[in-house]
């Protein structure tokens, strides 16, 4: 049954709450924003039509507070929630808590979601709809996990049934390993997901990650838009995505998307998903589903010409999936975040005091990101996602590669410098892809001298004023008579530039 909607609640923050509310707008809805007391200034609060308060900084008391979002919907008059990915994207209680408000959630059903969030009963819900799963087993006690190993032999790895961003994940080399991992594993997956429960499987050398996108409407209809290869991660991370999965058969590629749309249609599935698998060989294995709209979508909307967003809108409101274009080119999509790879990636903050943002045809940005943005501690790191398309893999890998000499970011220090190495790097180019990548072929990497030498310039143009920057205290003060100008080095605590000419 339809029912048209006329007001949509983002239920979330910075770069994915932004291309929300644009693409809500262009469906003809209004839109409610919601933010924490760090987020007053932020992108996402002056995009939309509306903007309401939930709580102080905390995620736990902001955007982690369901009853606050619930009752900024009520408030508003919205008549449907989208939770964007991360914070409650996939907690079936948020879901529930909107239905009972009488309100749609974009986004599957509770009890789907639910089900295959926890990767147990998604591990039995595949191999009921015939889905290879890896070798592995449910009861991760000490004695059955040493049986198993004895029977698959070393490495397994072990992993937390609920939540997921590789916490609670142990990789066990050798039997000395298995029983202090388990512990780990259990102790860390109840303090990040209050669920301790863990289970085991055999571990692959060096797979590759693969993803379908599927859509499913409430009408019955599923259909998968093609495959996206995530395998290039840090720490269980996706820094790097792209579509499609380069060097991938098509009779493999037709295997992933069946086992996928038969997961979609045992689960009985709604709205906008994402099926993963490792592919090892001529063999696949299902990992996990993630019920909720991915980071890296972007890359898929270039190759089919759609606006996934709008997909999920049309399903919400009780529209029917339509015939999915044919897919053209290839994208690649890069995660730029706030970090510093020289020094173990440790998180950045800072302000923005410059940001270059780059263009032409086939390059996409997406970013909450503008001059005097505070970049601050409480959230997740992700500034900004850089997406290029090309007719072939080899124009997307080149735009991308000009895209990121073009991007500057000063008063951030972030991964720029680093991601542009990779995607211009021989291995990357032909597509020597795993989820080892990074430890096989940038494990020591560190910035080159030029750019070191195009920051240092940079910081003291900035610091000048000469680009026409805010300067540090805001320009709210004048140097006093005789006081001599500080170096850029008192100026900017954090810089991170990438655009040096060669």
């Amino acid at each position: 049954m339809e029912r048209p909607l006329t007001k949509l609640l983002v239920a979330n923050r910075g770069e994915i709450a932004l291309r929300i509310i644009r693409s809500a707008r262009l469906f003809g809805l209004k839109t409610v924003a919601v933010y924490s007391a760090a987020d007053a200034k932020s992108a996402h609060v002056g995009a939309a039509d509306e903007a309401i308060a939930i709580g102080p900084a905390q995620p736990a008391k902001s955007y982690l507070d369901i009853a606050a979002i619930i009752a900024a919907a009520k408030r508003s008059g919205a008549d449907a929630i989208h939770p964007g990915y991360g914070f409650l994207s996939e907690r079936p209680e948020f879901a529930q808590a909107a239905a009972d408000a009488q309100i749609v959630f974009v986004g599957p059903r509770p009890e789907v979601m639910a089900a295959l969030g926890d990767k147990v009963a998604a591990r039995r819900i595949a191999v009921a709809a015939g889905v290879p799963v890896a070798p592995g087993i449910e009861a991760a006690e000490i004695s059955a996990t040493r049986e198993f190993a004895a029977l698959v032999g070393y490495p397994l790895v072990v992993k937390a049934a609920a939540g997921g961003g590789g916490r609670g994940m142990r990789v066990v080399a050798q039997a000395a390993q298995l029983e202090s991992a388990l512990g780990a594993a259990a102790r860390e997956a109840a303090a990040a997901f209050g669920d301790g429960r863990i289970f085991v499987e055999k571990y692959l050398a060096h797979p590759r990650h693969i993803e379908i996108q599927l859509l499913g409407d409430n009408h019955g209809a599923v259909a998968a838009l093609g495959e996206r290869d995530c395998s290039i991660q840090r720490r269980h991370q996706k820094i790097i995505e792209e579509s499609p999965a380069p060097g991938l058969s098509g009779a493999m590629r037709a295997k992933i998307i069946d086992a996928a749309l038969k997961l979609a249609r045992a689960a009985h599935y709604t709205n906008a998903g994402t099926a993963e698998f490792l592919v090892e060989g001529d063999n696949f294995y299902f990992l996990e589903v993630n019920a909720r709209l991915q980071v890296e979508h972007p890359v898929t909307e270039m190759r089919f010409g759609c606006d996934l967003v709008c997909e999920q809108l049309r399903i919400a409101s009780g529209g029917k999936l339509a015939e999915p274009a044919a897919p053209r080119g290839a994208a690649i999509e890069c995660r730029i975040n706030a970090e510093d790879p020289e020094h173990d990636f440790r998180p950045a903050t800072g302000t923005v005091l410059h940001l270059s943002v780059p263009g032409g045809p086939g390059v996409r940005f997406d970013s909450h990101l503008a001059r005097g943005a505070e970049v601050t501690a409480w959230y997740d790191g992700l500034l900004g996602k850089l997406i290029c398309y090309g007719a072939n893999r080899e124009e997307a890998r080149g735009r991308l590669v000009n895209a990121l000499d073009e991007f500057a970011l000063l008063g951030v220090t972030n991964n720029a410098a680093y991601l542009r190495d990779i995607v211009a790097s021989e291995q990357f180019r032909d597509a020597k892809l795993s989820t080892h990548f990074i430890d096989s072929f940038f494990s020591g990497w560190e910035i080159g001298k030029p750019e070191i030498d195009a920051a240092i310039v940079a910081a003291a143009i900035t610091a000048g004023g000469a680009m026409g920057d805010i300067p540090p205290d805001g320009g709210a003060s004048t140097l006093p008579a005789g006081a001599e100008r500080r170096s850029p080095w008192d100026s900017l605590k954090n810089f991170e530039l990438w655009g040096s000419r060669r």
